[in-house]
């Protein structure tokens, strides 16, 4: 989204001691959802979501104020500039214009994406990765903005490059998965392809009627939502592989019935024996509180392979000190060495 042009006196040189301070509780509550949720092992994504929400807080009250009792507006200095792209001073707000946003439909329309695409979507690469992208595509949609409005003072905000670029990733990996997404006047579950077919659809529509003059004006970065959407689309599947989730994998949970559910688990390995107990190279604190919680809950399909993820974040192959990664064979979720399988296949 792009905001109104801004004012030559707000920039870094004119911040008064007020103003610094806003910075800081600006970023505290952008980042202690993310500490939040790396502590507590919950969703990065959801706590993506609580971090915009949280700014857009702040923000919005502020704006009530402004110019009355405060004069700090956070667009002043965490928006993505153009002409300033250039200048070290102001690298920052490559990353910073994506907890910023013009309005509440604004935020909202991009939490939206973010929670129904992101929260599977995280399930499916684990929580480093999908940070990864998750980054990567705001910069990809930043980026392209800055290529191609090179000169422009306008200010530009929102999260929408990394929502679409979530949506590229997905699209890039697991296609035919299904999730619940408003699409065509109707909430349902969709296959990826089609959400990322329609949305992006929309988006080159609307770059061409503007190109050609059909649609008038307009204060939407088309092209950054394209950016991020491509960049992510790009670096997917490299970032993808060998993570929880084999690449093009399907497989819906909740579809499976009774007898399947059944067969599958029948299948799954006894967690009673560990490998770092086998190996005499017993886990840290917090990989015994995961192994712990995964034998007392492991029994279901869903909640074996989500403590297994935890478990693979969180330590290492006894044999070899190399990565530890999640599979999944006959709908069996497993770990092993990153390495070789050879060193270990549990449960």
């Amino acid at each position: 989204m792009v905001s109104p042009i801004i004012d030559d006196d707000r920039l870094w040189q004119f911040l008064e001691i007020q103003d610094y301070l806003w910075i800081v509780i600006v970023l505290v509550c952008a980042i202690l959802p993310f500490i939040s949720a790396i502590r507590n092992k919950t969703s990065i994504s959801l706590g993506v979501v609580l971090s915009l929400l949280l700014v857009s807080f702040i923000q919005y009250a502020l704006s009530l104020f402004t110019g009355e009792i405060f004069s700090f507006n956070p667009i002043d200095i965490f928006s993505l500039i153009p002409a300033l792209s250039l200048e070290p001073s102001h690298f920052h707000r490559l990353v910073t214009s994506g907890w910023i946003h013009a309005d509440w439909i604004h935020v909202l329309g991009n939490i939206l994406v973010i929670a129904l695409v992101g929260v599977p979507l995280e399930q499916r690469l684990g929580a480093k990765r999908w940070i990864l992208v998750y980054i990567l595509g705001m910069l990809g949609g930043n980026i392209a903005w800055i290529g191609t409005h090179p000169d422009s003072w306008t200010p530009a905000v929102g999260a929408s490059g990394a929502a679409f670029g979530l949506l590229g990733a997905y699209m890039a990996c697991w296609p035919e998965d299904k999730i619940e997404f408003p699409l065509l006047f109707l909430i349902r579950a969709w296959p990826v392809w089609l959400i990322a077919l329609v949305r992006i659809g929309l988006e080159v529509y609307q770059m061409f009627a503007i190109q050609y003059g059909d649609s008038g004006e307009t204060n939407i970065a088309h092209l950054a939502h394209f950016g991020g959407f491509l960049v992510a689309y790009i670096v997917a599947r490299p970032i993808a592989k060998g993570g929880p989730s084999p690449l093009d994998e399907k497989f819906e949970s909740s579809q499976i019935d009774i007898s399947t559910r059944e067969g599958i688990k029948s299948r799954m390995g006894s967690l009673d024996n560990d490998p770092w107990s086998s190996a005499n190279s017993p886990l840290e604190e917090n990989g015994r509180r995961i192994l712990k919680r995964l034998r007392e809950e492991g029994d279901e399909i869903e909640t074996r392979r989500a403590w297994l993820e935890e478990l693979a974040e969180n330590t290492i192959c006894p044999y070899c000190g190399g990565e530890v990664l999640t599979k999944v064979e006959n709908r069996v979720c497993f770990l092993t060495c990153g390495q070789s399988e050879r060193h270990f296949k549990w449960p």
